[in-house]
């Protein structure tokens, strides 16, 4: 906590001087943004909600499936935290995950997490009185075969109680360095190759 504080108690009243100094403490602030994810990460842990392995294990094991794929660092991040939105917004899970990730991944990565929770639906949606076939209103979109492909090898395969899953301590120095970007930074252009 800080014990420094602007003076003004609006915002159109703050100097120069007061700004700088938020923006200094901004600045610490973000340097804990892959411990706040991790944190909503560990949320995931405990209720198995009906599954043989709760949501935490579901996400070390997606993260697993993609380092042990060869996947980039940036893609082993978000298979470790698509699903981090569940306790917050399990309606739009997927908003939520895309949204805390899209400052630091690229635009390809970005559309893949925003997207999974309804290509996952592919898989069950069907037998909860929901359209299966929902994610066919993206056939056509350069990262369809991605998403789906992201749903089928690392999120739906990923409830298995017997899996060798790696722990948090593999993923960590990646969650940290994917925070540590530039937000909004180059990398954000880029486009990722399909996985393979």
């Amino acid at each position: 906590m800080s014990l420094e504080t602007v003076n003004f108690i609006r915002m159109d009243e703050g100097t120069e001087a007061e700004y700088q100094l938020l923006d200094r403490l901004y600045k610490v602030h973000e340097e804990g943004l892959a411990g706040n994810a991790i944190a909503l990460l560990d949320r995931l842990a405990g209720d198995k909600m009906g599954y043989r392995i709760d949501r935490y294990q579901h996400s070390l094991q997606s993260a697993t499936r993609a380092l042990r794929d060869g996947a980039d660092e940036e893609s082993i991040v978000c298979a470790l935290l698509h699903d981090i939105g569940d306790t917050l917004a399990p309606h739009n899970h997927s908003d939520l995950a895309a949204a805390i990730l899209q400052p630091y991944v690229s635009e390809d990565n970005h559309w893949v997490i925003k997207h999974h929770g309804i290509f996952q639906g592919y898989y069950f949606w069907h037998f909860v009185g929901g359209d299966r076939h929902a994610r066919e209103q993206y056939r056509g979109h350069p990262l369809f075969d991605r998403c789906a492909r992201f749903c089928e090898r690392w999120d739906q395969v990923s409830f298995d109680p017997d899996y060798e899953t790696q722990p948090i301590e593999t993923f960590m120095p990646m969650v940290e360095r994917i925070f540590a970007r530039q937000p909004f930074g180059d990398h954000i252009k880029v486009r990722m190759a399909d996985l393979a």
